[in-house]
C-alpha cells in the first residue's frame, strides 16, 4: 500500500468513526447549553447571553457541516456532486463559525468593561449593547461570506475536497477571509482583552480597602457570578487558540503552496491535514458545554442540575 492510498484510508476512517462522535457530543452539548443559558437567571447577564447565542450558532454549524463529513467516509457526500448543497453548506458553516468566534471575542470585551474601575466603562456592559453587537455580527458575517454562494463548486477533483472554491481568486479570497476574519483577528482580540481584564482585576484588588471589602457583601453573589463567567471564558479562549490556530496556518500555507503544486503524496498529506483541521474546528464548536460544566462551578452546574431535574420530573409524569 503506497502512502497516498494509506492516507486516504486514514482520512476515510476518521470521517466514519471520529466525525460521528464529534457530532453526538457537539449536538448534545450545545443543545444543553441553549437550554441552560436560556434560563432567566442566566440570560439576563450580558456575557451569558453571548454564550447562549454562540452555542446556538455552533449547534447550527455542527448540524449543517458534520453530517456531510460523516457521509464522506462512506463516499455518500452530497456536497461532492450537488453544487447548491455544496454552496449552502459552505456558506452556513463559515458564517456560523465567524459569528461564534466574534461573539466570544465580544464576551472578553464585556468582561474587560465590567472589570474596569471606570464606572462609565462598566455601564457599557448592558443587554442592549450586547444585542446590538449580536445583530451587527450576524449581518457582517453573512456579508463577508456571501461570495461563497457563487465561488464554491461541486465535482472538483484537483482540490482537498470536491466541494471547494472553483477558481484561484475564489480560493485565495476565502482562505484569507477565513484565516483573518474568522480566526486570527478574533483570537487577537480575545487575548488582548483577556489580558487587559486580568490587569483590571489585579488593579482593583490592590486598590480595594479592607473596610470596602467588608461593606461589599451585598454584591458578593454578583461578583461570584462574574468571576465564574470570566473563568469559563478564559478556558474557552485557550481551547479555541489550540484548536483553531492550526487551521489558520493551513489556510496561509495553502496560499503559498496550493494543492496540486507538489507530488501526489504531498497532496495526500495536505488533504489529510486539511480534514484533520476541519474536525478540530468542529470540536471547537462542540466543546463549550463541557468547559462550562467543568469550570462553571455552582453558577452553570446548579442551573444545569435544576433543568435536568425538571426534565426528569416531566418524563416521570408523562
Amino acid at each position: 500500500m503506497n502512502l497516498t492510498v494509506y492516507l486516504d484510508y486514514v482520512q476515510e476512517q476518521m470521517n466514519r468513526y471520529l466525525a460521528p462522535a464529534i457530532f453526538i457530543f457537539g449536538v448534545i452539548g450545545n443543545t444543553l447549553n441553549c437550554i441552560v443559558l436560556g434560563q432567566p437567571t442566566l440570560r439576563s447577564n450580558p456575557c451569558a447571553l453571548l454564550f447562549l447565542v454562540s452555542s446556538f450558532v455552533d449547534l447550527i454549524s455542527i448540524l449543517v457541516g458534520l453530517p456531510t463529513r460523516i457521509l464522506a467516509g462512506w463516499n455518500l457526500d452530497p456536497t461532492a456532486t450537488i453544487t447548491w448543497i455544496c454552496r449552502f453548506r459552505a456558506f452556513v458553516v463559515f458564517t456560523t463559525r465567524t459569528i461564534a468566534a466574534w461573539l466570544i471575542m465580544f464576551a472578553t470585551v464585556d468582561r474587560w468593561l465590567l472589570s474596569s474601575v471606570d464606572i462609565h466603562r462598566r455601564q457599557l456592559s448592558s443587554i442592549k449593547n450586547i444585542r446590538t453587537q449580536i445583530l451587527v455580527t450576524f449581518v457582517l458575517s453573512i456579508a463577508v461570506y456571501a461570495h461563497m454562494l457563487y465561488c464554491y463548486e461541486a465535482n472538483l477533483n484537483d482540490q482537498p475536497l470536491q466541494c471547494y472554491g472553483k477558481s484561484e481568486q475564489c480560493r485565495f479570497a476565502t482562505d484569507m477571509i477565513y484565516a483573518l476574519v474568522t480566526i486570527v483577528i478574533p483570537l487577537i482580540g480575545m487575548m488582548t482583552f483577556g489580558l487587559m481584564t486580568i490587569v483590571n482585576v489585579r488593579r482593583a484588588q490592590r486598590r480595594a480597602h479592607p473596610d470596602l471589602r467588608a461593606t461589599s457583601d451585598v454584591n458578593h453573589h454578583s461578583r461570584r457570578v462574574n468571576n465564574q463567567l470570566l473563568r469559563m471564558l478564559f478556558v474557552q479562549v485557550l481551547f479555541l487558540i489550540v484548536l483553531c490556530v492550526p487551521q489558520a496556518i493551513q489556510k496561509f500555507y495553502s496560499t503559498v503552496r496550493p494543492f496540486g503544486a507538489g507530488s501526489t503524496d504531498e497532496d495526500a498529506v495536505k488533504t489529510l491535514l486539511y480534514n484533520i483541521d476541519l474536525l478540530l474546528a468542529f470540536i471547537a464548536s462542540g466543546m463549550p458545554f463541557y468547559i462550562y460544566t467543568l469550570f462553571g462551578e455552582t453558577l452553570f452546574r446548579k442551573v444545569l442540575l435544576a433543568v435536568l431535574h425538571r426534565i426528569h420530573r416531566k418524563l416521570i409524569c408523562f
